[in-house]
């Protein structure tokens, strides 16, 4: 009985791993849950067995990988001091890490256009957004005649690191291919909070 409880849950880490990969490759609508089964290999009844539908199977994705995004941030939070622009460069550098190493999750995070898809995943789109702003508007708030930006820029910094992501994972680049190139454009954006 235990061994087929270790299989049954290989067997779902497998079919989340694969299906990521699908759903970046082909696009959500082009996927059936029998077409997913049959590119894994696996009886469509398989799938079944653990998602009750491909909604469901992707919203365990984008979950999961919110997940392991804000509790990589939320770590790296705890370690720093709040309100410092150090902070927040190193806030900004670990999501550009995170997006430029995890493109497949990154894309279904962030990057799949389809507005029934968006409603899985709105929430912990928010959730990432508004740990982002925070610490944007602590390092505002520590520099006195810029409350003005305290809710344009929070946006104004996600969206440019979003294009550099975006920009980067369309070509294929890792992180380490334009770390340089990532620790720059933080810099620049983070130095912008000051004036």
């Amino acid at each position: 009985m235990a061994r087929k409880a270790v299989v049954q849950e290989l067997s779902r880490e497998r079919i989340l791993d694969e299906a990521r990969l699908l759903f970046a490759e082909h696009g959500y609508q082009a996927l059936t849950m029998r077409s997913i089964a049959k590119a894994m290999g696996y009886s469509h009844g398989a799938l079944y067995y653990h998602f009750k539908e491909k909604a469901d199977l992707f919203y365990t994705l984008v979950n999961r990988d919110f997940n392991m995004l804000l509790d990589r941030q939320r770590e790296m939070l705890a370690r720093t001091r709040m309100g410092d622009l150090g902070q927040l460069q190193k806030l900004m550098q670990e999501f550009i890490h995170f997006g430029l190493e995890n493109p497949y999750h990154y894309e279904i995070m962030f990057m799949i256009n389809n507005s029934e898809l968006q409603l899985y995943s709105r929430t912990e789109q928010a959730q990432c957004l508004e740990l982002f702003a925070t610490v944007v508007r602590s390092v505002i708030a520590s520099n006195p005649g810029n409350e003005h930006k305290m809710y344009t820029l929070p946006w104004s910094l996600f969206m440019s690191m979003h294009g550099f992501i975006s920009y980067n994972i369309r070509y294929q680049q890792s992180y380490e291919d334009v770390k340089k190139l990532a620790e720059q454009h933080v810099k620049f954006l983070s130095e912008g909070l000051l004036y």
